[in-house]
């Protein structure tokens, strides 16, 4: 499993939702989506809901956020081991 980030904080509404839709549309298998945010999507979880996406929200600070999107079907990537996809 690999990460894929993406920064919205300085897009306007509603370009931060559509620029997350259009990432987890294009997510390979196996990898899941680190979105920094100025401000809690709260619309997005339920579409993330329907969609078969699990999502944590953490607040850095009182304007950033950090959500982290995974299909529901693969492991909370919060769980993995650092270094896990390493290749000697």
């Amino acid at each position: 499993m690999s990460e894929v980030i993406i920064d919205v904080s300085d897009l306007e509404p509603p370009e931060p939702l559509e620029h997350i839709l259009d990432n987890l549309a294009d997510l390979p298998a196996q990898h899941w989506l680190r979105v920094h945010h100025r401000r809690d999507p709260v619309p997005l979880y339920r579409m993330l809901q329907q969609m078969g996406y699990r999502w944590n929200t953490d607040r850095v600070d009182a304007n950033r956020f950090e959500i982290l999107i995974w299909p529901a079907d693969d492991p909370d990537p919060r769980t993995r081991k650092p270094g896990a996809d390493a290749h000697p």
